[in-house]
């Protein structure tokens, strides 16, 4: 359970929840700069710079790593494993979206959007239209720091500036969403951020406003250890003092509920078709997993996806 999160708390792109987005932001920008990228974001590193100074410098920062692994060795497979993480999760994402609109979808909703990019990057069919929520102040700066550098969107693209604790889905329908259409929805980098009840709702909210053939993808964490989460706290905690950075630790931002659903079991308890996919397989099968201590011989994390009845 979280330490830190209250039920009314809230966040800008540099802060709490917020600063999260803008190290997945700089995973994708080191990723984009591989000569074997699996992914291409051209604005990721446009949004982390924005951002100021913080935890996050250190993605794809060599010599920093180099500096932090001299006293810990499984540091630098770690930081790699983080980032190839990243990378393959966004791949897999990427062509989760890809798949829908070739089926036909042309309404997409990205949950907690954070600073993904993808009303920008992708090459979405005309007449799609992107809504994507998350808070006022986070919205308010992706959208400025693109404008101001000249990124349009490549599709329509809509705000909604709510927090999800909030009624977000008469706020989604205020914009223009038709729950009669099908949709792709996108739960990315949130459920580990809501407690087991609020993951039920959020999926019920979805389902609520779903038409049959629409679509959903999300990421979900398994539950560790305790001693195993506090032996990584520990190492992230010295990792920051050797490099000088503020420490961040997402395990106070996120809950760990035993009693959270599997998505997969949820939804087709729910009149959808589901697959989950443990996210070892999906690095393995594109040749970027590496193995790291205290793994407990797990995945990280599963990729869900399903269609609705």
């Amino acid at each position: 359970m979280s330490s830190l999160r209250t039920d009314d708390d809230t966040w800008d792109i540099a802060s709490s929840v917020g600063a999260t987005a803008v190290m997945v932001a700089a995973a994708r920008a080191a990723e984009t700069e591989r000569h074997d990228a699996l992914i291409n974001d051209p604005y990721a590193k446009v949004l982390v710079e924005g951002a100021g100074a913080g935890a996050w410098r250190f993605i794809a920062d060599e010599d920093l790593v180099a500096k932090a692994s001299e006293s810990d060795p499984e540091v630098g497979a770690l930081f790699e494993h983080m980032k190839n993480y990243q990378a393959v999760r966004t791949h897999f994402f990427d062509a989760f979206f890809s798949a829908a609109v070739d089926a036909g979808v042309r309404q997409i909703v990205i949950l907690a959007s954070g600073l993904d990019s993808r009303a920008f990057r992708l090459p979405w069919p005309a007449g799609t239209v992107v809504y994507e929520i998350d808070q006022p102040l986070v919205l308010d700066y992706k959208s400025s720091t693109l404008a101001a550098h000249g990124v349009a969107p490549t599709a329509e693209r809509r705000e909604v500036p709510i927090d999800l604790r909030q009624d977000w889905p008469a706020a989604l329908v205020a914009t223009g969403f038709d729950p009669a259409r099908p949709t792709a929805w996108l739960a990315e980098g949130l459920l580990m951020y809501l407690p087991a009840d609020a993951q039920d709702r959020l999926f019920a909210q979805i389902t609520e406003l779903s038409a049959p053939g629409s679509q959903v993808a999300a990421e979900s964490m398994g539950v560790h250890a305790p001693d195993r989460r506090e032996r990584m706290r520990e190492r992230f905690a010295s990792i920051a003092s050797q490099i000088d950075i503020e420490p961040m630790d997402i395990t106070e931002l996120t809950y760990e509920d035993p009693d959270r659903a599997e998505v997969a079991e949820w939804l087709a308890a729910h009149g959808w078709t589901a697959q989950a996919v443990p996210s070892q397989d999906a690095m393995r099968r594109l040749d970027r997993y590496v193995e790291v201590a205290d793994s407990d011989g797990q995945s990280f994390s599963t990729f869900t996806t399903g269609t609705k009845l």
